[in-house]
């Protein structure tokens, strides 16, 4: 059986919204299927942050879930895919997923994701972290996430904030061995870090 390349995009309401916009983009790039469950308050920090309508924002993945649908597909595990990433994610969604304590359909797809022992990354978008924050960091990395938070890479000598975006998104793309076009990557295709 040859399993549909899937990968759950999860958007919750933190500041970065741009993240999400471009991870879509690159799926499509890569010709990997997006299931898309954005919150109530990424749609607002969507508006506060881009020009885009919720309707275009939505037409950017494959199949768009609803928040309080916990009887969608990616609420299983017997729904193939290759994981699932949240970006940008909230302090409150990294630990509602720590806690295990599911209230929507964003933290059940990520505890579905985790159980099944699949790819779980979280772009953490909110700073400073207090010990409570780098605790909650520690037990999901104890159950298996990955914590990425999207920080520039300047060894790629970015000229746009599109080219840091870009960076970010590509480098968590990455921990799912997706390849996108636009990451650039030491000692490959950067000039300084030829050997």
């Amino acid at each position: 059986m040859v399993k549909p390349d899937r990968l759950i995009v999860g958007v919750s309401g933190a500041s970065g919204l741009i993240y999400a916009v471009r991870a879509l983009e690159a799926l499509r790039d890569l010709g990997v299927e997006s299931h898309m469950v954005a919150s109530k308050a990424a749609e607002m920090t969507l508006h506060y942050e881009t020009d885009m309508s919720i309707k275009d924002f939505r037409a950017k993945a494959d199949q768009v879930y609803k928040m309080p649908d916990v009887g969608a597909s990616i609420a299983s595990g017997s729904f193939h895919t290759r994981g699932m990433l949240i970006t940008p994610c909230s302090v409150k969604t990294m630990s509602e997923i720590a806690t295990g304590v599911t209230s929507s359909l964003l933290t059940r797809a990520a505890d579905v994701v985790l159980k099944e022992r699949r790819r779980l990354v979280l772009m953490v978008r909110e700073t400073p972290f207090h010990l409570g924050h780098i605790r909650t960091m520690e037990a999901l990395t104890e159950m298996g996430a990955i914590i990425c938070p999207p920080l520039p890479a300047f060894y790629a000598k970015p000229k746009t904030l599109d080219d840091l975006v870009n960076q970010s998104v590509g480098r968590a793309l990455d921990l799912f061995d997706l390849d996108w076009d636009s990451t650039r990557r030491w000692g490959e295709d950067l000039e300084g870090g030829r050997r």
